[in-house]
């Protein structure tokens, strides 16, 4: 916490006492600031409020997507078919490089509306104590010193140091991650106390849900916990994905090999075989032309946005489109506890009443389950130890269950929520009893209590008097033999151990005077205990599952949330988790040394009490180890993790908006299993992009073999530069689209993550990639050069031979469909109707382009009798079993070594 004004001491506020913040702070509870005082320090202070984030004009950060070396080297293409005036060529090749651009204009800005969400957290105006009256101010203007008085439903303007306290529970969730309202005090605290612990603290951006109290002003704008995490998030930086990563290598090197050989192309022709001028600008369009892959970033797009749909319809949102794949490539995923492993519904899951101790089934406030006897024996509702302690649970309580739309909610305190849902499972209704008179919960007393007319054992109505509360201090009130303390005190410890919160509810019959008032005193020391429960916020039955489904895919789980030690291993064991190498605190990691940080990070599981900064020094040790970070989270605490991670995922139903703009990934049901679903999604789809990229490189290196030789060694040219667009335009739009559609890899989820630092083709698939196009390449020359000698005109020859190349592509689509095995199987030709479609779809294409006069005008192709389309497919068949031969030699190359180690589970 920063300091709030020029001194020597080092103490944060919080471990000071009240009258020494006071003095720090130069202010009175009984005037606060003066208006000169106040306006003094706002132009000392400045506002309190976010700063905003700098940003580029909209052309800067358009022309920005314009600075890729592939993008010049398509643009240099671009410049020399317009210069030979061919502006079908040219126009395309433009209006590739347009929509990637406008595409990545339209996904940037993200993060500052990430910013922006955050700065909606603040509180409009507050009740501020200024020359000596109450009043209400904007909240940009509070500074520190300021006097702000707090009231239930009140959203804290700033960071205050508590100075009064009335039963004030403040909800932190999205800041510490607590699954519960942290009750406030004015007490200070250690100084070293993470800030779920700093009880006397109330912090800007959170919300008062019962109670009231006062607070000095200590920290205002980017001084708060908020804005330290608004410049966590100003100052993080986003990782391009492994997906980005390797595009952007590739580009790099296709783009020097396309200029190196063009160059040579030109040199060759002019040095060895005179070309002219023009003929050679004309060959260096086409072969610049054929080498690049202007279909790729559409099929990256096309195959990316169908990845979205089906993961969408699985309630995984993608707002960024390179997401979906990366989530394939995933070694780590670092989950919040609270709402992502857990419902973040507070439910009863143990009882003990006498000396029975039940199981109660159900998760959340629904109240849908059973109490079960040690045996498994679910309990009669009229059972009378049960229905007591569920009396007076339910009925010394202020919350009400709630139905919305099919959901059970709560009005009123998760803890007490839960008791209701409790109440409800064994067959108690609270609308049976009558409440006459109530004492209020206080953090003093630590208990509830109530008078209330209600049905007794024999039908007939009595008053009693009904208390439940934290389980010591009604021990303390409780009259019983000291063995039996002693068997209620284990059992509280034994149910603590457990990571459960206790609560314990006791009885006596209600006298006269307790129905006109009734106090703490007045409760006496005779009370008949009744019995405890153990209260969870439970896993989610399904992330159980889920988890495990992860762990054979070999990807690690972590849990890094700020609730309790205790908590989180009690959820960490229950899932799976916490696998005998313990828990860290967020203590631990703040003394931590990066190097020792880097070795907690990876042979750990479960971390606890940890704050924002902790969870962003966390993925960013996992990164330097080289896995590929997934973080999830749901409060603005996990935001600046979310957006260093490589692929951030957030909550849909309960995350904050600042998490939602923060993550690339939304998940509408809040439910970790889907992300194990969207990480199966993921793989397949960096399978199937890996086969678009493994099909679709033999027809841009066929097209440019061909022209290369063919300047070379002096030869007319096969090809004009508008028939290799023809091919990239018809195998793009058609053949290389099935792969969006191509089903999952048997086993998909069995393998261990792919390494992220071997590229998207391995060193067979490059080996196939060369020889493919040497051989396509060999076999359209060949027909070009049978059909001259034959007689044929320049047009009808050119013309077999672009015929040639579709048909052989067409061919090879079935080829990469299996690219680990043979595909002369019926499950690998046949599982694809897509695939067909789009071979019908090119086959009516490159019809039109034979026989149809207008295409005949444009493309300068000429009809072909019908034995000759009957040859051309005979080659493509031919072509397809060399290659199938070629799949079974490149088979009996060795795997790559893993450069990383494999993730830890």
């Amino acid at each position: 916490m920063a300091e709030v004004t020029t001194t020597t001491a080092h103490t944060p506020v919080h471990a000071l006492a009240v009258h020494e913040t006071l003095s720090r702070c130069g202010t009175d509870t009984d005037q606060g600031l003066s208006s000169p005082q106040a306006e003094a320090r706002l132009q000392e202070h400045g506002p309190n409020a976010l700063p905003a984030a700098d940003r580029d004009s909209a052309v800067r950060r358009f022309l920005r997507h314009l600075n890729d070396v592939l993008i010049y080297v398509l643009l240099g293409a671009a410049a020399l078919t317009a210069a030979l005036q061919h502006w079908v060529d040219t126009a395309v090749i433009l209006a590739v490089v347009v929509v990637n651009a406008t595409v990545g204009f339209l996904q940037e800005g993200r993060a500052e509306r990430a910013l922006e969400g955050i700065r909606e957290m603040l509180s409009p105006e507050a009740q501020v104590l200024r020359d000596g009256r109450w009043q209400t101010v904007p909240a940009d203007e509070l500074v520190p010193g300021d006097t702000v008085r707090l009231r239930a439903g009140d959203k804290i303007p700033a960071d205050l140091r508590l100075t009064e306290a009335h039963e004030l529970a403040v909800e932190e969730s999205a800041l510490t991650g607590e699954s519960v309202p942290a009750l406030k005090s004015t007490d200070p605290v250690d100084a070293q106390a993470p800030l779920g612990d700093r009880t006397c603290m109330a912090f800007s951006g959170t919300m008062v849900t019962a109670g009231s109290g006062r607070g000095v002003v200590v920290a205002t704008g980017a001084g708060t916990e908020l804005g330290q995490i608004n410049t966590m998030m100003s100052e993080v930086e986003s990782l391009q994905t492994p997906l980005t990563r390797q595009i952007a290598a590739f580009g790099r090197w296709l783009a020097l090999a396309v200029l190196a050989l063009t160059a040579a192309l030109v040199l060759v022709g002019f040095l060895l075989h005179g070309t002219e001028p023009g003929e050679l600008l004309l060959a260096a369009a086409s072969f610049a032309v054929a080498a690049i892959p202007e279909g790729l970033p559409a099929l990256i797009t096309i195959t990316l946005a169908l990845g979205v749909q089906t993961m969408a319809r699985r309630s995984a949102i993608t707002r960024r489109l390179p997401a979906v794949q990366t989530l394939g490539s995933v070694t780590v995923i670092c989950s919040d506890k609270t709402g992502t492993l857990t419902k973040n519904e507070m439910t009863v899951a143990r009882a003990v009443v006498g000396r029975q101790e039940l199981t109660v089934t159900g998760t959340g406030y629904a109240p849908e389950g059973e109490v079960l006897s040690s045996t498994g024996e679910p309990l009669n509702p009229d059972h009378p130890g049960l229905r007591r302690l569920a009396a007076a649970m339910s009925i010394a309580n202020d919350t009400e269950l709630v139905q919305r739309h099919g959901r059970w909610s709560i009005s009123g305190e998760p803890t007490e929520g839960a008791l209701q849902a409790f109440a409800a499972k064994a067959g108690y209704d609270p609308a049976q009893a009558e409440r006459l008179t109530t004492l209020p919960f206080s953090s003093e007393n630590k208990l509830m209590a109530t008078v209330a007319e209600l049905d007794g054992e024999h039908g007939t109505r009595e008053r009693r008097v009904l208390v439940k509360g934290a389980p010591d201090r009604l021990l303390e009130r409780s009259s019983m033999p000291e063995s039996q303390r002693q068997y209620w005190e284990d059992q509280i410890h034994e149910l603590s151990a457990q990571g459960l919160r206790v609560l314990a509810a006791a009885e006596r019959p209600a006298q006269a005077p307790d129905t006109a008032a009734l106090t703490v005193d007045s409760l006496g020391t005779d009370l008949s205990f009744l019995g405890v429960v153990g209260i969870v916020d439970p896993p989610r039955e399904e992330a159980v599952a889920a988890i495990e489904a992860c762990h054979t895919a070999g990807i690690s789980v972590k849990m890094i949330t700020g609730d309790h030690i205790g908590t989180a291993r009690a959820i960490a064991a229950q899932m799976g988790l916490d696998q005998g190498a313990g828990a860290v605190s967020g203590a631990q990691l703040e003394a931590a040394d990066d190097d020792e940080l880097r070795r907690l990070a990876t042979s750990h599981h479960v971390f606890a009490r940890t704050s924002p900064e902790h969870k962003l020094r966390l993925v960013r040790a996992l990164q330097a180890e080289g896995e590929v970070v997934a973080m999830t989270g749901d409060g603005v605490n996990d935001a600046p993790a979310l957006r260093r991670a490589d692929v951030g995922v957030a909550m849909g139903v309960k995350g904050t908006e600042v998490t939602k703009e923060a993550a690339e990934i939304v998940l509408a049901d809040d439910n970790f299993t889907t992300i194990e679903v969207a990480v199966e999604e993921g793989r397949r789809i960096y399978d199937n992009l890996r086969k678009a990229i493994v099909f679709l490189l033999p027809t841009n290196g066929a097209q440019s073999a061909v022209v290369l030789f063919a300047v070379a060694l002096g030869w007319t040219l096969p090809l004009t530069p508008l028939q290799v667009l023809w091919v990239n335009m018809v195998t793009a739009v058609t053949l290389a689209f099935a792969f969006a559609f191509e089903p999952a890899e048997p086993g998909v989820m069995k393998r261990p993550p792919r390494d992220p630092s071997r590229g998207l083709v391995e060193l067979r698939h490059t080996l196939q990639i060369a020889v493919v196009s040497l051989l396509i390449a060999a076999v359209t020359i060949g027909v070009f050069d049978w059909r001259m000698a034959a007689g044929d005109s320049l047009e009808s020859a050119r013309t077999v031979a672009t015929t040639v190349l579709v048909v052989c592509q067409a061919f090879y689509l079935f080829n990469v469909k299996a690219l680990q095995g043979t595909s002369l199987r019926p499950t690998v030709l046949l599982n694809n109707r897509a695939a067909w479609v789009c071979v019908a779809g090119l086959t009516a294409f490159q019809l039109l382009f034979i026989y149809a006069a207008p295409l005949q005008a444009v493309f300068d192709s000429q009809p072909l009798p019908l034995q000759h389309v009957g040859l051309v497919t005979l080659v493509g068949l031919a072509v397809f079993l060399v290659i199938e031969v070629l799949k079974l030699l490149l088979a009996q190359l060795p795997e790559p070594r893993r450069a990383r180690r494999s993730a830890s589970v």
